[in-house]
């Protein structure tokens, strides 16, 4: 990784600074306080945001300014970025706003760009001043560490502690399996319970009892059902020899009744003949009547003579015959003209009255229709006040609505917030002790390099060097920052305690404020059911409404069509008031109809007698000659009568009487026996259902009992199957147990390898023959004569060389031998000459060179005021503070001449 270019605006002590920045070695350099690590706190806040500040958000804004902003371009693993990072100070909160572009892509917003930013380096803010950013007064960090703070930082950064991730997760899902085996096993026990219970009845014993049992019960039945059917047999026979019997008593008396039949049909036909008889004299008396009343009646017709016949017409033999004839002819022809006239009638007054029904019909429905459409009405009336009542249950469930919610809100009375702002004010609080805390942490690590620094000044003074520079001073000026030193020191471990005594008092703020949080979700979430309950009652009461204007409506429809009715009903009645005046024409025709008709009657009575006398007089012949075949008839039947009689001596022969006696007896004993056998064979076939039940029973539960054992065998493999995985699970939690210790095993020994180079290559000393780098992390330093020696015992200036390879050692490593050579941050060191005599600096100046040269370190930033490294430096940076508007700015600068300040 290469910076390339850094812009600030209103940060710190920068008003508007736009720097570029080259490869090789530069060197930011200016007085004390001009503001060169501010230039490189910028690139760090650039990269990591809000955990690159020393202080907090506000901090960062240069005083009397609202926003600052920070722009970094850098080229990445043959890639080029460019990073905007802005702070606004609202007064009450301080907004973050980022943009990181390149690649082919761009993240937004600071959770996006931090983890762009931590994926692209494969480095957090953390891990990048351990490795690559020496912050001024950090230089002995590490070895003021202890072994396992060391450790952990050099596993983060060797990415070691994934492989501790991928251990606990293996340990998980060992105890994982665990737990499944233990229930497997617990459920295996459980099914060896049962089957060892199924075991213990016997069931093939009880299956082989039950079916003998089942074989002798059906032997039984089948003996019963043989002794059945031989009583069935016996029954038959009796009953063959019975129905012969009834054949026999039936025959005879159908004979019997044959008999009677003949000799009451003989003296029926007899009575008949008489009967005929006295049929023929009636008839002769009615012959002589109907002659009578033809006389009279030719006196009464008005008969045309026999001249005034056509000559062309039928006349019968009988002249008076022909005479009534043509009369009656004229007569109806008279009235088939008023019959026309009649039908003409009929027609118009059906039509008239088909018209009218017509309508009464069109009528009826129409009312019928609006007694309909009404009685919708009333069902829609009744639907509605229904619907209306269910409307009051909803107005009570909405009421019981609002005093929940009314109850959630009362909860913010007494609150310092109102209602709806509790989710902002619980990140407003959460968000001020993120900040509490990330001043805190602030001031800890402020702390902290305030007590090193006072403590590597104290030693300093000491040995009576400078505690800015580490050059030897008389009565120097700076030993008075000692002072400040200590002052400050107290300033923040005061308010270091302030600021934890405001995070715990947040925490219960927070508490809370997450409290009054779930009330206003819980008045949402009531809010929206009370919403939809009230969208629902809306519905329901416009549904009322419009069943209510549908009943209108189909009353008023009622309305119109009972008018229509009526209109129908007196079209009707007109209709019926001509159909009366056609009927009274009708009766006019129908009475000359009937005067005709009357005359006609007469004529055809007239007509009528003469074909009556006629008939009688052959109906008396008739009469005769029917009587005569009676008296044949019956002749034939008194010798069927002889047969018959004949027949019934014979069958009265044929009927034997103790025969019969004798089956009636065997088929009731066949009966009762069959009866008896009957239950028997129920009771035998109830007891072979229930064995087979039984038997059913037993098969079911060996079924069971093989369904157990195979549930029992499954469950069996299955403990097994999980017990190797759980065996898996332990191998793979030792595989990456092993792997990082041997990873760390390698990492250490190339770390201690390398550590050793370095400081051989910038040491030069024959006091200290090599460093040994534990397993542990554990750093000792061997002299010549063997004695081993604690890196605290180093002079100041021996310690910071000391720091400075270990860092240099580290760079390497992970330059080298993380997943490969890959792409590293700029090496920068931040005032990395304090504690160093100019010896020490030339040491310094070799590292850096070998680290460029011979390591391939493309970019290293160094800041400082030692002539001698800016002597060194392939491009300077100059940065000056303006003491009237306190405002640093930077500007690239000739390589200086050596003497000159």
């Amino acid at each position: 990784m290469r910076v390339d270019r850094v812009r600030l605006s209103n940060f710190k002590c920068y008003g508007d600074a736009d720097l570029s920045l080259d490869r090789g070695v530069t060197v930011v350099h200016g007085v004390n306080g001009s503001g060169k690590s501010s230039l490189l706190e910028a690139c760090f806040f650039a990269l990591y945001g809000s955990a690159a500040i020393p202080g907090t958000r506000e901090d960062v804004i240069r005083t009397g300014e609202e926003e600052c902003e920070v722009e970094l371009w850098f080229r990445h693993d043959g890639a080029d970025y460019h990073l905007e990072r802005s702070l606004k100070d609202y007064g009450d909160r301080v907004s973050h706003d980022c943009l990181l572009e390149g690649g082919d892509a761009s993240w937004e917003g600071p959770s996006a760009v931090d983890s762009a930013i931590t994926n692209l380096l494969r480095m957090d803010a953390d891990a990048f001043v351990n490795c690559a950013y020496v912050r001024q007064g950090e230089v002995n960090k590490l070895i003021h560490a202890s072994p396992s703070t060391r450790q952990d930082i050099i596993d983060d950064l060797l990415q070691l502690g994934k492989l501790e991730e991928y251990r606990e997760r293996a340990s998980e899902a060992r105890l994982g399996v665990n737990d499944v085996l233990d229930n497997a096993r617990g459920r295996m026990e459980g099914l060896d319970e049962q089957v060892a219970e199924k075991e213990s009845k016997g069931l093939h014993d009880q299956l082989n009892e039950l079916q003998s049992e089942l074989n002798d019960t059906r032997g039984e039945i089948e003996r019963l059902e043989g002794n059945v059917a031989e009583a069935e047999s016996t029954r038959e026979e009796a009953q063959a020899v019975l129905d012969d019997h009834e054949e026999k008593q039936a025959e005879l008396e159908s004979v019997e009744d044959d008999v009677s039949e003949l000799q009451d049909d003989i003296a029926e036909t007899e009575r008949d003949r008489e009967a005929l008889k006295s049929r023929i004299a009636d008839r002769r008396t009615e012959l002589d009547d109907l002659r009578a009343e033809r006389d009279e009646l030719l006196g009464a017709v008005d008969l045309p003579d026999a001249d005034e016949i056509p000559a062309d017409a039928e006349v019968a033999t009988d002249d008076t015959a022909a005479r009534v004839d043509h009369r009656l002819d004229e007569l109806d022809a008279e009235a088939e003209t008023l019959q026309e006239r009649i039908n003409e009638l009929s027609v118009d007054i059906g039509s008239k009255s088909d018209e009218a029904d017509r309508l009464a019909d069109r009528a009826d429905e129409l009312e019928a229709e609006a007694e309909g459409k009404r009685g919708d009405a009333d069902e829609l009336e009744s639907t509605a006040d229904v619907a209306a009542a269910d409307l009051d249950d909803l107005r009570e469930k909405l009421e019981g609505f609002d005093d929940d919610i009314a109850a959630h809100r009362e909860r913010f009375d007494d609150a310092p917030v109102a209602f709806g702002e509790a989710e902002s004010h619980l990140a407003d609080l959460r968000e001020e002790r993120e900040d509490l805390r990330e001043e805190a942490s602030e001031l800890r690590t402020a702390v902290e390099t305030l007590r090193n620094r006072i403590e590597e000044a104290e030693t300093l003074l000491d040995e009576g060097k400078c505690p800015e520079c580490g050059q030897p001073v008389d009565g120097s000026p700076h030993v008075d920052s000692l002072d400040d030193d200590r002052a400050e020191l107290e300033s923040k471990a005061d308010a270091l305690d302030d600021v934890e005594e405001e995070i715990d008092e947040l925490d219960g703020r927070i508490e809370a404020a997450e409290a009054l949080r779930e009330a206003e979700r819980e008045v949402a979430s009531l809010e929206e059911n009370r919403d939809n309950l009230e969208q629902l009652r809306e519905q329901k009461a416009a549904n009322v409404e419009e069943k209510r204007e549908r009943a209108a409506d189909l009353r008023a429809e009622a309305d119109e069509l009972e008018a229509e009715a009526e209109e129908k009903r007196d079209a009707a009645e007109s209709a019926r008031e001509a159909a009366d005046e056609l009927r009274r024409e009708l009766g006019e025709a129908n009475g000359e109809r009937a005067d005709v008709k009357e005359r006609i009657e007469t004529l055809e009575r007239l007509s009528e007698l003469y074909d009556e006398v006629e008939s009688t007089e052959a109906e008396v012949e008739r009469l005769r000659d029917e009587r005569a075949s009676k008296a044949e008839l019956n002749e034939e039947r008194r010798e069927r009568l002889a047969e018959k009689r004949e027949r019934k001596r014979e069958l009265e022969d044929q009927v034997d009487e103790e025969r019969v006696e004798k089956a009636r007896s065997e088929k009731q004993r066949a009966e009762e026996y069959l009866e008896q056998a009957t239950e028997a064979l129920a009771e035998l076939e109830s007891e072979e259902a229930d064995l087979r039940d039984r038997i059913g029973g037993v098969r079911n539960e060996i079924e069971e009992l093989e369904s157990l054992r195979a549930k029992r065998d499954a469950v069996s493999e299955r403990v097994d199957a999980l017990a190797s995985l759980y065996d898996e699970a332990q191998d793979l939690q030792q595989m990456y147990s092993d792997l990082r210790a041997e990873l760390r095993r390698r990492n250490v020994e190339t770390l201690e390898r390398m550590l050793n180079e370095t400081f051989d290559l910038v040491y030069q000393n024959d006091s200290y023959s090599h460093i040994e780098l534990s397993g542990d992390y554990e750093l000792t330093v061997y002299q010549k004569d063997g004695e081993t020696l604690d890196p605290e015992q180093l002079s100041g200036g021996e310690r910071a060389l000391f720091n400075l390879s270990l860092r240099c050692a580290i760079y390497r490593l992970l330059s080298e031998g993380v997943e490969g050579a890959a792409p590293m941050p700029p090496l920068i060191l931040d005032e990395p000459t304090v504690f160093l005599d100019s010896g020490h600096v030339s040491q310094l100046l070799t590292l850096v060179e070998t680290m460029r040269v011979d390591y391939g370190v493309e970019q290293i930033i160094l800041v400082s005021h030692d002539e001698e490294l800016v002597g060194a430096a392939d491009s300077l940076v100059h940065v000056e503070k303006d003491p009237t508007t306190n405002r640093s700015s930077v500007s690239r600068g000739e390589r200086p001449i050596p003497g000159l300040d």
